[in-house]
């Protein structure tokens, strides 16, 4: 167990370090990236195409494996499905990213920044995350008493 949480980590550590390097953690940058017709930045695509090296060799490295190194098994999504959820979430993803220019991974690492917008943005963030765990169980309970 505190072999995982040690990995989580340095893995956490390392991804956010990337962001900060890479300049992901400026909203400007992004929304540069985002703005096709004005003053394009193509850095965030590079950085996307260099983060398929890595997430390319986990899946050639899980062929060979039955399980990961610190955990039972490995936890990979399965469904393939599209539904009303995922294409909402998705959507409300992508609607936040282009009015901010953050999204959750540089949102956390850029807190280090201290930046009052990093802090209101992850406060936001986590509020929303409470709501919608409020939601949903309600919605389970509810559907348990039908």
């Amino acid at each position: 167990m505190a072999n995982r949480i040690l990995a989580s980590i340095l893995c956490g550590v390392l991804f956010g370090i990337g962001l900060v390097v890479s300049d992901m953690v400026n909203p400007a940058r992004v929304l540069a990236f985002l703005d096709f017709a004005g003053d394009w930045d193509p850095s965030l695509a590079f950085v996307m195409g260099g983060a398929l090296i890595p997430s390319s060799l986990a899946y050639a490295i899980k062929r060979y494996r039955s399980r990961p190194a610190f955990d039972t098994e490995f936890h990979v999504p399965t469904s393939r499905s599209i539904d009303v959820r995922l294409v909402f979430g998705a959507g409300l993803f992508g609607l936040g990213w282009g009015l901010v220019g953050l999204c959750p991974g540089p949102a956390i690492a850029s807190l280090v920044t201290g930046r009052w917008e990093a802090v209101l943005f992850a406060a936001a963030m986590v509020a929303g995350m409470f709501a919608y765990r409020i939601v949903q169980s309600r919605q389970n309970a509810l559907l348990r008493l039908q």
